[in-house]
């Protein structure tokens, strides 16, 4: 079953210094991180942090595309990872029907932000989730993802591609 999934932020991958952008479930129990680009992870950051552009970027864009066709976008969906590359569709809905675009997951993940969807993963994407610890005070004020990070196998940082 999927699951759906919030976006907990943005870090860095220490070793590569790529952008990674980390869900995580409602519950806090498990957090899927996914290395992204730059520019991808540029629009999901503007978003994060209520940024107003004077003009629309490319998500923008498409989300005022989507308005003007009356294309309503029903969720994300992280649908598989292969050869440590993730896969994503938009699930749209226009005049009754319904329809998926392939899309990468970081433009599904800034997409769907901008347009208040859901963002689900895929049963088989979940297997690539860190279990995130419950009910334990951060020593030293560490923030979640600092934590995820320091959980992660520094092995798993430099295996996924852009």
């Amino acid at each position: 079953m999927q699951k759906e999934m919030l976006v907990a932020g943005v870090t860095i991958d220490p070793m590569t210094k790529s952008p990674i952008v980390v869900l995580r479930d409602r519950e806090n129990r498990c957090a899927l991180p996914i290395w992204i680009g730059v520019l991808e992870a540029n629009a999901i950051v503007l978003v994060l942090e209520g940024v107003e552009l004077a003009r629309p970027m490319t998500h923008d864009l498409f989300k005022s595309v989507l308005e003007k066709t009356d294309t309503r976008l029903q969720k994300v969906e992280i649908t598989d990872v292969r050869e440590n590359t993730y896969y994503a569709v938009l699930h749209l809905e226009r005049g009754g029907a319904v329809f998926t675009v392939d899309s990468r997951p970081s433009d599904a993940i800034a997409l769907a932000l901008r347009c208040d969807t859901p963002i689900v993963v895929a049963p088989g994407v979940l297997l690539n989730a860190v279990a995130l610890e419950r009910g334990e005070e951060r020593p030293g004020g560490k923030d979640q993802l600092t934590e995820l990070l320091e959980k992660m196998d520094p092995e798993q940082f430099s295996k996924y591609k852009m």
